[in-house]
């Protein structure tokens, strides 16, 4: 059977209204130092300032701080942005090491020569690289972080159709929400169920 024609076991809220968004507009984060934020993006990710908007409230609230926002555009039009709000307190610091790894934003370059070009160009500005890191021969991927703190991704696939493996995707939530659930009812310990779960499918 084909997987990618098979239907998921459960119903995951399947675009019941027919609507789906058409691209990223933009992803937007706080800063502390607009400035340097802006010669970043600009100098060193090679984007060009899209659009800023500064007011004295926030439109959709209403609540009373000042605010600079700032947008930087990408090739297909999609834009990263910033919020510098002065007088802000620090970020917190994340309760795992795993909100800092996980949680970042990937950016897509053509081919593996321009990531490998990136590598290059990114250290040569003092920024620490990690990678490449090959993704099950799905994506090649480097990691760094912007002056915010904010994680980074310069990728490239490396499978033509890494993001159309729609029915392996629902065999594998599935799987992977199932075992959670079997975990709970037999009173184990999640992310020790989990690893058995991911060793045994991955032969380890």
């Amino acid at each position: 059977m084909n997987v990618q024609t098979l239907k998921p076991v459960r119903k995951w809220g399947l675009g019941a209204s027919g609507l789906t968004p058409t691209m990223l507009n933009h992803a937007a984060w706080v800063t502390h130092d607009v400035a340097a934020t802006a010669d970043f993006y600009t100098r060193i990710m090679g984007m060009e300032l899209a659009s800023t908007i500064y007011d004295d409230h926030v439109p959709s609230t209403g609540e009373a701080f000042p605010y600079f926002h700032i947008f930087f555009r990408m090739g297909d039009g999609s834009t990263i942005a910033f919020f510098e709000v002065p007088g802000l307190p620090e970020r917190a610091e994340p309760s795992h090491p795993a909100y800092r790894v996980f949680e970042h934003i990937a950016l897509e370059a053509p081919d593996v020569e321009a990531v490998r070009q990136w590598k290059e160009w990114l250290v040569s500005n003092g920024v620490e690289v990690i990678g490449p890191v090959d993704h099950d021969e799905m994506l090649l991927s480097l990691y760094f972080y912007d002056p915010n703190g904010i994680r980074l991704e310069i990728t490239t696939p490396t499978d033509a159709e890494w993001n159309r493996h729609t029915g392996q995707g629902y065999q594998d939530l599935e799987m992977w929400v199932a075992a959670k659930e079997k975990a709970v009812r037999e009173n184990r310990s999640i992310p020790e169920a989990l690893i058995e779960l991911i060793r045994e499918k991955k032969g380890r």
